[in-house]
C-alpha cells in the first residue's frame, strides 16, 4: 500500500482508481483519433493553417464554453453532467468515423467534427475536475491531479505511435472507430459511481447568477488571477509545438504519418517523468521557479526542433517539453482547486481552462498563421521567444507558493429566527453592522476593512461601503445589499476558516461592550393606498 506521501496514495480510493483507468482507456482513444485527424487534415489540405486549426477546433469550446459548463457542474450532479459528456461525443465520433469511411469529410466538415467533440470536452472536463477533490482527501489532491495528468501522458506515449500505425495501415477512418469504442469503458464507469451527494439546504443559484458569481470569485482572488494569466502565457506559446507536430514530423525530419506518433509520443513519455518527479520537484524549489523552468524548457524545445533534421534529435527534446508541460500544468491546477471552497471550484477550474485553451487555441491559429507565411521553423522560433517572455512574466506576475488553504465553511452562521414571515425571494436585503474603533487603531481598521470589502464582494455582496458616525466618530458602519434573503444566507454560509482571520482582527479592535451590533433591513418603497393589495399580492407570490 502506498504511504500518505506516496504520488500513488490516490488509488487507495476504489472510485478514484476505477476511473482513472476508464479515462486512461478513453484518453487513449482520443489521442490516436487526435493522430488521424491531424494526419486527414494534412492530406486533405496543403494549408499549414489548417492543419493548425484542427487543434484550435478542439480547444476553442473550452475557451468559449467552460464557464457556462462549470456554473453546471457547481449546481447539478456532476456524474450526470460527465455521463451526458460522454454520451454526446460517442455519438459524434460514431458520426464522423462514417463520414471517413465513405469519403465525405472535408477541411471545413473535419474542423466541424473536432469543434463539437471540444464541445463534449468543454462540458465534462469542468465535472470531472471537480469530482477529483470528491473523491480523494485534501491531502491527496496535488497527487490525483498529477496521476490524472500521468495518465493522460501515459496514453499520449504509446497512444499517438499506434495511432500513427492504424492511420498508416487502414486510414483515418479506422482511427475515428477506435476512439469511438474506447468510450464504453468509462461510461460503464461512470453508471458505476454513486457518489455520496448531500442534500442542498438551498436552492439552486439561477443560471446566469451562478456565472456571475463565479466570474465575481475569480475577479477578486488576486492569486488565482495571477495562475489565469500565467495559464493563458504559457498555452498561448507552447501550443506552437504540438500544433505544428504534423508540420515537424513531415518537413522538417521528412517522416510520415508513424513518425508523428512516435514524436507525439516522445512528448508523452517525457510528460510521465514530469508527473512522476512532480511531488520530488515541488519540495525543492517554489511554484514560480518550476513556471519559469518550464516555459524555458518548451523554449529550448521549440528552438531545437526549429533546426533539427533528425527526428532522434527532435524526439529527444520532445522528452523536455513534455516534463515542462506536466508541471507548468499540473501546479496552476493544483493551485486553483486548493485556494478555491468546493461550492465555486468547478467554475474556477472552468475560468482556469477558459485562459489556458484559449492561449492554446490563440497560439495554435498565430503559429499556424506564422507557418504559412514564413514556413514551421520561423515560427517554432518566434514562439521560444515569446516563451521566453512568458518566463519574464514572474517578475511581476508571480506565482503564489502551493499552501493549502483551508477553504472549508466556517460553519458559524445560523439564520436567524425573525418576527417577519420572509420568503426566500424576499428583498432586497441591507445589512449593517456598528463598530466601535479608538482613533489609534484607525489605520489599522481601514487596513482590515480593505480585506473584509474584498470577501464580501468575492462572496456576493453588492453596495459595500464603509461609513463615519459625524456625531459619535468612534462609531463606523460597514454596509452592503444582498438581492434576496436566500442570497443573504447563502452569502454567510460561503465565510471559510481561511477567511476567519479577517473577522477575528476586525473583533480585536472593536471597542464596544458588545459584539458588534448587526442591523438586517429589507428594502421597500413608499406606495400609494390603492397599491397595497396589489403589493400584498405580489409580496405573497414571493
Amino acid at each position: 500500500m502506498p504511504d500518505r506521501t506516496s504520488p500513488l496514495a490516490p488509488f487507495r480510493n476504489e472510485t478514484f482508481r476505477l476511473i482513472w483507468a476508464a479515462s486512461l482507456i478513453s484518453n487513449f482513444g482520443g489521442l490516436i483519433q487526435s493522430v488521424g485527424a491531424a494526419w486527414m487534415m494534412a492530406s486533405i489540405s496543403s494549408s499549414a493553417n489548417m492543419v493548425a486549426l484542427v487543434q484550435a477546433s478542439t480547444s476553442l469550446p473550452i475557451m468559449l464554453f467552460s464557464v457556462a459548463a462549470g456554473a453546471l457542474a457547481d449546481n447539478f450532479d456532476r456524474r450526470r453532467l460527465m455521463l451526458t459528456a460522454q454520451c454526446f461525443m460517442f455519438a459524434v465520433s460514431i458520426a464522423l468515423t462514417v463520414f471517413a469511411w465513405y469519403g465525405l469529410i472535408t477541411p471545413w466538415l473535419l474542423l466541424a467534427f473536432t469543434f463539437l467533440i471540444g464541445c463534449g470536452t468543454a462540458l465534462n472536463n469542468p465535472a470531472w475536475q471537480a469530482s477529483v477533490g470528491d473523491m480523494v482527501p485534501r491531502e491527496d489532491l496535488p497527487a490525483a491531479v498529477s496521476l490524472n495528468s500521468m495518465g493522460f501522458n501515459i496514453t499520449r506515449s504509446v497512444g499517438p505511435a499506434i495511432g500513427g500505425v492504424i492511420v498508416a495501415a487502414a486510414g483515418a477512418a479506422a482511427a475515428f472507430a477506435a476512439n469511438a469504442l474506447s468510450y464504453f469503458a468509462l461510461l460503464y464507469a461512470l453508471f458505476r459511481w454513486q457518489p455520496n451527494i448531500s442534500p442542498r439546504a438551498l436552492p439552486r443559484e439561477d443560471f446566469g447568477r451562478a456565472i456571475s458569481a463565479g466570474l465575481r470569485y475569480v475577479s477578486m482572488s488576486p492569486n488565482i488571477g495571477k495562475v489565469l494569466l500565467r495559464g493563458f502565457a504559457f498555452g498561448l506559446a507552447t501550443s506552437s509545438i504540438l500544433s505544428l507536430l504534423p508540420l515537424i514530423a513531415r518537413d522538417l525530419v521528412a517522416g510520415g504519418p508513424l513518425t508523428f506518433g512516435v514524436l507525439l509520443g516522445c512528448f508523452g513519455l517525457g510528460a510521465i517523468s514530469g508527473a512522476l518527479m512532480n511531488a520530488a520537484v515541488r519540495e525543492r524549489l517554489t511554484s514560480e521557479t518550476i513556471a519559469r523552468l518550464a516555459f524555458a524548457g518548451f523554449a529550448v524545445s521549440a528552438s531545437v526542433c526549429a533546426l533539427s533534421s533528425s527526428a532522434i534529435l527532435t524526439g529527444a527534446v520532445l522528452l523536455i517539453a513534455g516534463a515542462s508541460w506536466v508541471m507548468a500544468l499540473s501546479l496552476f491546477n493544483t493551485t486553483v482547486q486548493l485556494s478555491t471552497p468546493r461550492w465555486v471550484v468547478a467554475r474556477a477550474l472552468s475560468l482556469y481552462q477558459t485562459t489556458t485553451f484559449g492561449g492554446i487555441a490563440a497560439g495554435s491559429w498565430i503559429w499556424g498563421t506564422t507557418a504559412d507565411t514564413h514556413g514551421a521553423q520561423a515560427a517554432l522560433l518566434a514562439s521560444a521567444v515569446v516563451m521566453i517572455a512568458g518566463a519574464a512574466l514572474g517578475l511581476r506576475y508571480g506565482l503564489p507558493e502551493l499552501q493549502s488553504l483551508n477553504v472549508d465553511p466556517l460553519g458559524r452562521f445560523s439564520e436567524p429566527d425573525l418576527p417577519l414571515d420572509l420568503k426566500p425571494r424576499s428583498g432586497p436585503i441591507v445589512i449593517l453592522i456598528d463598530y466601535e474603533i479608538a482613533e489609534a487603531d484607525i489605520p489599522e481598521f481601514l487596513e482590515t476593512m480593505t480585506e473584509r470589502r474584498r470577501i464580501r464582494i468575492r462572496d456576493g455582496a453588492g453596495q459595500w461601503a464603509l461609513m463615519r458616525d459625524l456625531e459619535n466618530p468612534t462609531v463606523w458602519t460597514e454596509t452592503y445589499h444582498v438581492p434576496t434573503w436566500v442570497e443573504y444566507v447563502r452569502h454567510n454560509q460561503r465565510r471559510t476558516h481561511a477567511d476567519a482571520a479577517n473577522g477575528e482582527k476586525l473583533s480585536l479592535l472593536h471597542r464596544g461592550t458588545e459584539p458588534p451590533r448587526v442591523h438586517r433591513m429589507i428594502e421597500r418603497q413608499t406606495i400609494v393606498p390603492h397599491q397595497y393589495e396589489r403589493f400584498k399580492q405580489q409580496m405573497e407570490i414571493h
